[in-house]
């Protein structure tokens, strides 16, 4: 069925040249395929409504339009015939710019008469194409680089203090680099900190990658953390357990005092407040010293009697309450 040419432009069948001419005009800028790079029926559309003003803005054709419908064509003229406009697609079957019309024939009477006004919406409608270009390779410029993922290990006294630590980096390129990296103190294992600008740069010229780094902290071979707690295993001797005595502890403030008191079992943990871990925002946790008691390898038959005498004068049962 052959379209209405007034339905497409959108306007009334008794439209003055200046309505049509107007009509077009906006179907123009909002269909054109320029302006529309992503919507692959834009062209479609574009080419309905330039054949229906071909037609309805000639007025010799517009005559011929209403009084015979679509087949005033075989009436002596085409809806091409005799335009003094051209546009790039055709029996080629391709598709011109905005740059391939001719809008002096319809645009100057509009805009001020005459070349001036038609060259310049040409001008503006050449705005809009140069704008689609440019938006469309921005986009390939500002595309970023790849971002690169790599673990981290760092010691245990890092993790808890902070510092600055070497990352050896094999780039896909196959190149080896040497990065300094900042550790925040108090960190926590399976953390990540990403280097901007570190990764791959972008292949349009746009900003480069990142690094995103997992950390892996070390384990400690004396010291234990949980949470923002540390704890720490202190060897003491049988008299310094029993008597009470006070022992010096190393934290990551500094050494440390404990007090000790008499009578202290291996097991026992001792509270330092604020000795713990310090992160950068919060409090910092507590330093938990855990007694065990570390007997002689070897004992005389003197040393022997007197903790039989000993266990003879105190007699105990710590395993009473211990259950399955």
């Amino acid at each position: 069925m052959a379209e209405d040419y007034y339905q497409v432009l959108g306007v009334a069948r008794n439209a003055t040249q200046e309505e049509i001419q107007k009509a077009y005009r906006d179907l123009a800028r909002k269909y054109h395929p320029d302006m529309n790079p992503d919507d692959k029926s834009a062209k479609k559309k574009f080419q309905r409504i330039q054949a229906a003003f071909d037609v309805l803005n000639d007025p010799k054709k517009r005559e011929m339009y209403d009084r015979y419908g679509s087949s005033f064509e075989t009436m002596g003229g085409g809806p091409r015939g005799g335009t003094t406009w051209q546009t790039s697609y055709g029996p080629a079957g391709g598709f011109g710019g905005f740059e391939d019309i001719d809008f002096g024939q319809f645009f100057g009477e509009r805009f001020g008469g005459g070349r001036t006004g038609a060259a310049d919406f040409a001008d503006l409608f050449e705005q809009f194409r140069r704008a689609g270009t440019t938006r469309r390779q921005t986009a390939g410029r500002e595309r970023r680089g790849t971002d690169l993922t790599q673990e981290l290990h760092i010691p245990f006294a890092t993790a808890v203090t902070g510092g600055t630590v070497e990352l050896s980096l094999v780039r896909p390129s196959g190149k080896s680099e040497t990065l300094q990296v900042k550790i925040p103190a108090g960190i926590e294992d399976g953390k990540k900190i990403r280097l901007r600008g570190q990764g791959e740069p972008s292949p349009g010229g746009g900003p480069p990658g990142d690094i995103l780094l997992t950390i892996r902290v070390d384990p400690h071979p004396f010291f234990e953390r949980r949470g923002n707690n540390l704890i720490v295993k202190v060897p003491v001797t049988l008299a310094e357990a029993a008597l009470g005595a006070k022992v010096d502890v190393p934290s990551p403030r500094g050494t440390v005092a404990i007090q000790v008191p008499p009578g202290t079992s291996s097991g026992t943990k001792l509270r330092v407040r604020g000795h713990g871990v310090a992160p950068k925002s919060g409090l910092p946790g507590d330093l938990l010293a855990e007694i065990q008691i570390v007997l002689p390898k070897t004992l005389d038959e003197e040393a022997r009697r007197a903790i039989r005498q000993i266990a003879e004068r105190y007699p105990q049962s710590p395993r009473a309450n211990l259950r399955w």
